[in-house]
């Protein structure tokens, strides 16, 4: 019998990366329905709207969320636009924001929900100043919403990956050599040298959203390599 036998799970950001792995993980322990969304739909209130409508007729209720959409843009102080800011706070924070928030009418007492936040939530990298804020956000969201929901016995708590291994961030760098030399000083930054893969952050989230997790719920738990604690 596996760890999440017969819940229904939502997974934002589940197209690639961390949500897929996720999503792939969930169904190894016997979740018996797991909703997946892209990442850009979940800053549009009517989007919420419907997918909220179409997990109640379909299946009633909803016992795991993960809001783990994102988006990973840098840019130094002095270059950082209006646009630049409005796109990463849209997404990383009113995203799960609204996500959870338009979840809570379907969502089953004593449930399970993980934020996604980073290791930038609580570091200092160059040119990450507005991501590594709507991180830290994401992060206060956990311990503030724990308190608010405690007397559903709902768990909220943050997952804080390191340097994984995805699409975002090897996409990181305008040329090949810019990204290879990020992808290298990431993983130097840790104590295992080596970036971190989707799926050891999905084990994370699967001991998050299952009952081995029954006594944690408000924290921020960093799979980094070591990245931000050494």
């Amino acid at each position: 019998m596996g760890k999440l036998e017969g819940k229904i799970a939502l997974i934002t950001g589940g197209s690639d990366g961390i949500g897929l792995a996720t999503a792939q993980r969930f169904v190894a322990e016997g979740a018996e329905h797991i909703f997946i969304t892209g990442r850009r739909n979940v800053s549009n209130m009517a989007d919420l709207d419907r997918l909220y409508s179409l997990i109640q007729k379909e299946k009633g209720r909803l016992d795991i969320l993960f809001a783990n959409a994102a988006i990973f843009e840098t840019a130094p102080i002095h270059l950082v636009t209006e646009k630049h800011f409005d796109d990463t706070f849209n997404i990383n924070v009113k995203g799960i924001l609204f996500t959870v928030q338009k979840a809570l009418p379907i969502f089953t007492d004593g449930g399970s929900i993980i934020l996604n936040a980073s290791v930038g939530s609580i570091k200092a990298y160059p040119n990450e100043s507005v991501y590594s804020a709507s991180k830290a956000a994401v992060r206060s969201f956990a311990r503030c919403w724990r308190v608010d929901l405690k007397e559903r016995h709902i768990r909220v708590n943050a997952v804080s990956p390191g340097a994984i291994d995805t699409l975002a961030l090897r996409n990181a760098g305008n040329t090949e050599e810019e990204q290879k030399a990020y992808l290298d000083a990431c993983a130097a930054a840790t104590t295992m040298n080596r970036l971190g893969t989707p799926d050891e952050i999905a084990k994370a989230v699967v001991f998050l959203a299952s009952d081995d997790s029954s006594y944690i719920t408000g924290i921020e738990l960093f799979v980094d390599g070591g990245m931000g604690q050494i």
